[in-house]
């Protein structure tokens, strides 16, 4: 379903890869649960492929200090689409500068890049940049709201509503046989099976502990992440969003107690190849 009826932008480098050497690539541009930490930004994952015609780079939300990072590790006019798992700060107010970049850059206004998100995305940002809802964003940007399987490129992003207090969407997203589950935010839910069932690599966040008085609907604790793990039969278990406030080992070895496969800790800068 769309907002409005902008167009994916056009496609650039052609390259030949060979079956053998496709691969899907997961960097951890940001990670820190539900505001900024010393060592990285709130929640962003750069999701890439290469098949028979270009690289393809997907954003996995957008939160604080999540673009400066990102220019790290790919030209932020090359990005395809951005899905935004739901409108919390700390996963989507970096929108607003990344409408700043593709609305004034030196090579002239941007073409639209879609941007997936839950209903009221596109109102959601023009209000956090102040900008009146008509135009707001939409003309830098394509608003959708998650609805159908999408496919973009190699990819197909499956999104499944989970437990949080706003509308929010964990994605299951497949490319070349290998599949990336991320849930979003959210409290204990039966759709973290179906986001994660047999995937090669399951983002998942962890932002309470099991010894504190857990508000219902909110978050996972540590065990409750490896439990998650374990039920949909992951290959890897990458524990992510872990509030700056907690100790994340403490976090970390909760998710290892519950699940017995490769288990890490989200780091920014790290690189996954699927």
């Amino acid at each position: 379903m769309s907002e409005d009826n902008g167009e994916i932008a056009p496609e650039t480098t052609v390259l030949r890869v060979p079956p053998a050497e496709r691969s899907v690539k997961v960097t951890v541009v940001g990670c820190s649960g539900s505001y900024p930490g010393p060592d990285s930004p709130a929640s962003c994952y750069l999701v890439q492929a290469t098949d028979a015609l270009r690289t393809w780079s997907l954003v996995l939300d957008m939160g604080n200090g999540a673009l400066g990072a990102l220019q790290r590790y790919v030209d932020p006019l090359q990005v395809d689409a951005v899905f935004i798992s739901h409108l919390h700060a700390d996963h989507c107010v970096d929108m607003t500068s990344y409408y700043v970049l593709r609305k004034y850059h030196p090579t002239g206004s941007q073409p639209k890049i879609p941007v997936w998100g839950p209903k009221g995305t596109a109102k959601r940002l023009a209000k956090a940049y102040d900008l009146p809802r008509k135009p707001g964003m939409k003309e830098e940007f394509s608003f959708r709201v998650y609805d159908e399987p999408i496919e973009i490129g190699p990819f197909r992003i499956e999104p499944y509503e989970v437990d949080h207090p706003v509308p929010a969407y964990g994605l299951r997203i497949s490319a070349f046989g290998k599949v990336l589950a991320y849930s979003g935010d959210t409290g204990p839910t039966p759709a973290l099976l179906d986001i994660a069932a047999d995937a090669d690599l399951f983002l998942c966040e962890a932002s309470f502990r099991s010894c504190d008085d857990n508000p219902p609907s909110l978050h996972l604790t540590g065990a409750e992440a490896g439990e998650a793990a374990t039920k949909a039969a992951v290959k890897r278990l990458v524990v992510t969003h872990v509030p700056p406030w907690h100790d994340a080992q403490t976090i970390f070895a909760e998710a290892e107690s519950a699940y017995d496969g490769p288990t890490e800790l989200a780091a920014q800068g790290t690189v996954y190849v699927l």
